[in-house]
């Protein structure tokens, strides 16, 4: 980057008259034109900065970088935004179409995130600090995410009152509440509480089943029902909100009017073969954690990785050996490597990708 000289840039504001005169007393002379100099720059001299091989291929470097001491610079451009394609790989098999990957770490990816990245076109990675059910789970959440369907609606229970309620919907902001045997998600459906419902309760300590919609009057939906064949059911009933359940009435999801109103469409979403939301799951190098290994892939878990601060360890090498040996098409990610010394061996024990 050139600076000028900052008092040049004032010297327009003074009169002609008291223009400072040249401090040099040597003759002045005219410089050559500019485009002669030009001319005359070899093409290969206007090539700035260093390619990449050479920074990081060099033999002689011994430098190490981070983001802060390296800048892209940038080149002559012949296309449109529309044609520029930022997918790539995460693994062998697995494809992103956004190449953005949430880390596995407690305070950034469970199944929230992990589903927000997949819609988007990347994979989040549910991180290893829960118990294995509670890792299961939110893989399974992320495999049964269907875009348009409530997976995790509030339920409360039959004995809640309709104050109680008041409060909830105060808090919560929802109208509509599915009644289960328990309050929670999974557990029977008994029926549906709308705003409309508990308008005009008078008495409101009474409890919500008094004035709920019972179960066997609800229009519903059964387990495996696609967005389409939902949306529809919707349209005809002229219903808000529209329970799935399973084969034992237990209540699976939900899907509402006003969410399906304002779902969008999703063409980057990272999805398997199924159609299913792709999610990974990080584990340990422990022995104990092959169970956790078992457990994941019996849940639907797309890829592991390995989570280990040295991915050039025995330990690693161990795990990563007995996963492939016991999950052939399995999608393991190793690492965390720094140089290409250590990612050789994860690489030749079968990983399809490092980090």
């Amino acid at each position: 980057r050139r600076f000028g000289d900052r008092r040049a840039a004032h010297d327009h504001r003074r009169p002609a008259a008291m223009s400072p005169q040249p401090r040099s007393r040597s003759p002045r002379h005219h410089a050559p034109p500019v485009v002669d100099k030009i001319a005359a720059v070899d093409k290969d001299d206007l090539v700035d900065g260093h390619s990449a091989q050479d920074i990081f291929e060099s033999g002689g470097n011994s430098v190490g970088y981070t983001y802060d001491d390296l800048i892209c610079l940038p080149g002559h451009i012949a296309f449109g935004v529309h044609e520029v394609a930022v997918h790539g790989n995460f693994t062998k098999t697995i494809r992103l179409k956004t190449p953005i990957v949430s880390t596995p770490m407690d305070t950034v990816t469970e199944a929230k995130m992990a589903i927000a990245i997949a819609l988007e076109g990347g994979i989040g990675v549910i991180h290893t600090n829960l118990t294995v059910d509670e890792q299961v789970r939110e893989v399974m959440q992320v495999k049964r995410y269907e875009s348009g369907f409530i997976m995790d609606p509030v339920c409360i229970p039959p004995t809640m009152k309709i104050s109680e309620l008041d409060s909830l919907r105060a808090t919560s902001g929802f109208n509509g509440y599915p009644v289960t045997d328990d309050g929670r998600m999974g557990s029977r459906l008994l029926g549906l509480v709308t705003k409309r419902d508990t308008d005009f309760a008078a008495d409101r300590s009474s409890p919500v089943n008094t004035i709920m919609t019972k179960a066997e009057k609800l229009v519903t939906a059964q387990e495996g029902v696609d967005l389409l064949a939902a949306n529809k059911i919707l349209k005809e009933s002229k219903k808000g909100k529209l329970p799935v359940i399973s084969g034992q009435g237990r209540l699976v999801a939900l899907m509402s009017r006003a969410d399906l109103q304002k779902n969008a469409e999703y063409p980057l979403a990272t999805k398997d073969e199924r159609k299913r939301l792709r999610v990974a799951a990080a584990v340990g190098t422990r022995p104990a954690d092959r169970d956790r290994v078992r457990a994941l892939v019996a849940a639907g878990v797309d890829a592991i990785i390995v989570d280990s601060s040295q991915g050039d360890s025995v330990f690693q090498h161990e795990m990563v050996r007995w996963m492939k040996k016991e999950f052939p098409d399995l999608q393991v990610v190793g690492g965390n490597v720094v140089t290409k010394r250590q990612g050789e061996k994860p690489i030749d024990l079968g990983v399809g990708g490092v980090r």
